[in-house]
């Protein structure tokens, strides 16, 4: 069976709303489990391990599934966070690579040892794009899923678009190169961006061209999943951060309601997710 399975992101719940409040950890797990999540992100650039070990019996109460979101800044030590995810019973771990190259052969190797660090411990491993990392440009991602057939891509799409700095609409070209980029994706995450802005208020009328930009790639990136994979879990994580990758006003507070956000971008991806199908 191919099921959708929905998590949130424990770094976008502290705070999850304008009011900067942020839950002690029972009472987020019941939040985020009480709203339909499946699972939630543990962030290792947000937080740490001591805090992975203190949310994770409040997770293992809710029935949510952990995933772990590590940024290695040495190649060796995404080892022991391969061996803490597969202790908490994590489906991958989401690589945001620390270690940096600039030129694309020292980049190569680095990609490979992982990949086998996943393999030799047995905890699948997934390359997000991302800023300020080894992914951090859309052109040499290109190159490096060239270079590695087996590298496999966790897609946040928002920092492409701030990253290449896309003219809307876009050209045919560059929705090509996003289009590769999908092909080679094996999970999603939610968050809408302009060619300025990491994350946008999703209900401004001026941003409605950029949300339904994003839907229709999620929709993308979702049939090409259902196409590679007759069975297994595609896993989408709505993951809207807070400030000061949230927008917010000249009082410093945030102008829209995350929490209610994420619920949209998850009722938009379950529409999508039954419209292809649905679980089978």
């Amino acid at each position: 069976m191919r099921r959708l399975q929905v998590y949130t992101s424990l770094w976008a719940m502290q705070p999850h709303d304008q009011t900067g409040v942020k839950l002690p950890y029972d009472q987020v797990c019941d939040m985020v489990a009480g709203a339909g999540f499946d699972g939630m992100a543990i962030d290792l650039g947000a937080s740490d391990v001591e805090v992975a070990h203190a949310v994770r019996p409040h997770m293992e109460r809710n029935n949510l599934t952990p995933l772990i979101v590590a940024f290695p800044k040495t190649v060796e030590s995404l080892e022991d966070t391969l061996k803490m995810a597969k202790d908490f019973g994590a489906p991958f771990v989401d690589v945001i690579g620390q270690v940096m190259p600039i030129a694309l052969d020292d980049m190569v190797p680095v990609i490979e040892t992982w990949m086998e660090m996943s393999d030799k411990i047995g905890m699948p491993i997934q390359f997000e794009t991302h800023r300020n990392c080894i992914t951090n440009d859309l052109y040499t991602m290109l190159q490096l899923l060239d270079r590695i057939p087996d590298m496999r891509v966790c897609a946040d799409l928002s920092h492409y678009v701030v990253d290449r700095e896309f003219w809307y609409p876009l050209s045919d070209h560059d929705l090509g190169l996003i289009s590769r980029v999908l092909d080679r994706s094996d999970s999603f995450q939610g968050r809408v961006a302009s060619r300025q802005q990491i994350q946008l208020p999703l209900d401004f009328p001026q941003h409605q061209k950029w949300v339904e930009l994003f839907k229709t790639w999620w929709r993308e990136g979702m049939t090409s999943w259902r196409d590679r994979n007759a069975k297994g879990d595609c896993i989408f994580l709505c993951e809207l951060g807070p400030p000061e990758y949230a927008m917010t006003g000249p009082d410093g507070k945030e102008l829209s309601n995350r929490w209610e956000e994420s619920l949209k971008i998850k009722g938009w991806v379950e529409d999508i997710w039954s419209e292809l199908g649905g679980n089978e």
